[in-house]
């Protein structure tokens, strides 16, 4: 299998201000105030993913796996390295994102799917698959403001996965929901899985990578800890989460 996915010595940086001044007259007055400290997220990581591989990004938060995936969407660059990642791309990084609060979910399809690249005669095409498996026949033509949190996830997820992407990228948003669609989620993404789509996922979950994947990345204090099968992985990870508590 061809590498879809590469990582190479990659750093990300964040400035983190200590008290920001809102204005330019403030910033003049009170220059002291834009003093700021330069953090490392994420230190010279290099890996890559073949095509049609399942991987979780592991650690606890504030580690960089959230950071890697934006890097991976492009949502943010690299202050160094570079990231190569070949193929029409879905991505499931903040719930609801890219869906206009006063338009329907019908609307929002539309929009969002179009985002991921699909043109208007693809997504007429799709548009019953990915309102049937959301479950939301009944709510589709409502404004997405009065949705919940759960039916937000229904048809974001559902148009993600209907975009037909050669790389899906999904950040903790199988955590909302109720457990019959989180495991109507799952099914769907090992039939993905199994169609040759690659898939990385950060989770908390070790259970949920453990279902899916095939392989776990650990990354602590923005380097990688540890690559390998998860169940490997996670007991590791285990043994130091437990040192550290």
């Amino acid at each position: 299998m061809d590498e879809i996915i590469s990582v190479n010595h990659v750093t990300k940086k964040f400035k983190v201000y200590f008290d920001k001044a809102p204005m330019l007259k403030e910033k003049v007055l009170f220059w002291k105030r834009n003093r700021y400290e330069e953090r490392t997220v994420l230190d010279d990581i290099s890996f890559s993913i073949r095509r049609g591989e399942a991987v979780g990004l592991i650690g606890n938060n504030g580690c960089g796996k959230s950071t890697t995936l934006k890097l991976l969407t492009k949502i943010i660059y690299p202050n160094s390295g570079s990231i190569y990642v070949n193929g029409r791309v879905s991505a499931l990084i903040e719930l609801g994102a890219g869906f206009h609060p006063d338009m329907s979910g019908r609307e929002n399809i539309y929009i969002n799917a179009s985002i991921f690249g699909l043109t208007r005669k693809e997504i007429d095409r799709k548009l019953s698959d990915i309102i049937d498996f959301s479950g939301l026949e009944e709510f589709i033509d409502n404004p997405v403001r009065t949705y919940s949190s759960g039916m937000y996830m229904r048809l974001a997820f559902a148009v993600a996965i209907n975009v037909e992407a050669e790389v899906l990228f999904i950040d903790e948003i199988l955590a909302v929901g109720d457990a019959a669609f989180q495991e109507k989620c799952f099914n769907k993404l090992i039939e993905i899985r199994n169609k040759g789509t690659t898939i990385v996922i950060v989770s908390h979950s070790l259970t949920q990578i453990e279902k899916i994947c095939s392989r776990s990345i650990w990354i602590k204090n923005g380097k990688i800890q540890m690559d390998g099968k998860p169940a490997e992985v996670h007991k590791k990870y285990m043994e130091f989460m437990k040192e550290r508590e």
